[in-house]
């Protein structure tokens, strides 16, 4: 019998202190929650329905509504958008970024932003690869692709980007500026794959939510945060701080 209450007492004594847990993590547990969990619930809804091939009941007329606003200055701004929404913008700026951070002695930072940027990438390939969802053709398209379509890569290297822009410049007063340049950028690349008519609405929101948990996981293991805590922050210096801690 004294083990039946040991136990009793040692289940009523998990809620207090999960509680407690809680009350000291709650802004921890909120960003997981927001910045992880959240997207990975919206990727696996968008890709649920793409593996019944039920299709998504709204990726059409979106995409009918889009294309019925092009205009040849529009046709213009979209093909800039795409391109330099991967192999002229996205593409370079990586190398570019990762250099200026090893040339500030910021390695642990720079290995931070390949990953975060790099597995985004490996996951896009791996993602198209698993799920081999066609292209629309509801119309011919001015910049046709030939590759798989779920999820969309610009839309998931746009987003790792800056995302990882945004992570890493957190603790700095050019935080909102990152914020609005980086969330306009993407929204634009999301946008302009759209109005090409080269991907459905559904790949673009599916390759959003993909690359910002994948970014905010990466962080959350390298800075124990959403995003960087201080200027300073290193991953090595946070983990150590977390082992002691702990």
């Amino acid at each position: 019998m004294s083990g039946v209450r040991d136990a009793v007492r040692g289940h009523r004594g998990i809620f207090p202190a999960l509680v407690r847990f809680a009350a000291r993590r709650w802004r921890i547990l909120l960003a997981l929650f927001a910045g992880v969990l959240l997207p990975l619930l919206g990727f696996g809804m968008l890709a649920n329905d793409v593996m019944e091939h039920e299709g998504l009941f709204w990726d059409a007329p979106i995409l009918h509504f889009v294309h019925d606003q092009s205009t040849p200055a529009l046709d213009r701004f979209m093909l800039f958008m795409s391109a330099i929404g991967y192999a002229w913008g996205v593409v370079p700026a990586v190398p570019v970024l990762f250099i200026i951070l090893m040339a500030y002695r910021r390695r642990g930072d720079a290995l931070f932003f390949a990953l975060a940027v790099g597995g985004a990438g490996l996951m896009n390939r791996g993602a198209k690869l698993f799920f081999r969802r066609t292209r629309p053709a509801l119309w011919t398209s001015i910049a046709p692709e030939t590759s798989f379509s779920f999820p969309s890569g610009h839309a998931m290297g746009s987003m790792a980007l800056a995302a990882a822009v945004v992570a890493l410049l957190w603790p700095t007063r050019w935080r909102w500026p990152a914020i609005v340049v980086g969330g306009a950028f993407t929204f634009l690349v999301g946008l302009s794959r759209v109005y090409l008519g080269v991907h459905y609405p559904s790949d673009v929101l599916a390759g959003w939510s993909a690359s910002l948990a994948w970014v905010v996981g990466v962080s959350f293991v390298a800075y124990g945060r959403a995003a960087k805590p201080r200027p300073s922050a290193t991953p090595t210096a946070e983990l150590r701080n977390q082992q002691v801690a702990s």
